[in-house]
């Protein structure tokens, strides 16, 4: 039987926290009554990431593995992990282990109220330069698409595949999933979550490819908010 729950979570050179993360997933849903699983999205890594994955897949039949033949990056990831499963409830969060597993439960729970739940990192465990281009993207994201999710860059998201609907992959997609799903006429909550300092790997990202590359993505999602239509209702219908 298909699984209710899948959690995806993509990983370029993430090693060292592959085996963590199983453990920490399958510890935080030790509870869950709802069949899961997660799934591990290889985008092309370097090191023996791949390998294991391979020994964790082996072990647990709720782990599974897909791996990019090229580097895609973490949208495309993101989105072979959710478009390869057909589970209703989608779960994500960044393989890292700066995202905390055991919030995803609570997320979860709230989804009889919503469609979508994303996180607010509280005490980011990040650099000032990082911070202040976090600063810098909300105060324009908002500016520019009028809606001010104070942290769109947190992985840690529970929702319902419903939200998704409409919503096609670009590289970039996973900044700005919050934002399209609320444009889309979904109902979404931000709530405060924990955040973890990175303890092995280093991370992939820089100013440019976080706050340049988020500005330049920007100016595409604004164009398709003001040009996409909204749910279309039909008086009628004829034949088969």
């Amino acid at each position: 039987m298909d699984p209710q729950i899948v959690i995806v979570v993509p990983v370029f050179n993430e090693s060292g926290n592959i085996e963590p993360m199983a453990r920490e997933v399958s510890e935080a849903f030790a509870s869950e009554t709802r069949s899961w699983q997660l799934v591990f999205v290889d985008d092309a890594s370097q090191d023996d990431t791949w390998e294991v994955i391979g020994r964790v897949t082996a072990l647990d039949r709720r782990i599974r593995g897909f791996r990019h033949a090229r580097n895609r990056g973490q949208s495309a990831a993101v989105w072979t992990g959710v478009s390869r499963t057909s589970a209703p409830f989608v779960c994500t969060l960044d393989g890292d282990l700066q995202n905390n597993p055991a919030d995803l439960p609570a997320m979860l729970a709230m989804l009889d109220r919503c469609d979508f739940v994303c996180g607010r990192r509280t005490r980011r465990q990040d650099s000032p330069m990082r911070l202040v281009s976090s600063w810098v993207a909300r105060k324009v994201r908002t500016w520019s698409l009028g809606y001010d999710f104070a942290d769109t860059g947190c992985a840690l998201r529970a929702f319902k595949r419903s939200s998704l609907e409409g919503l096609f992959p670009f590289n970039g997609l996973h900044r700005f999933l919050p934002i399209l799903v609320a444009g889309n006429g979904s109902r979404v909550l931000e709530i405060p979550v924990g955040h973890r300092p990175r303890v092995s790997g280093v991370s992939k990202y820089g100013v440019w490819n976080r706050l340049g590359r988020g500005l330049f993505d920007l100016v595409g999602v604004a164009w398709f908010q003001r040009r996409r239509l909204d749910r279309i209702d039909v008086s009628g219908e004829s034949g088969v």
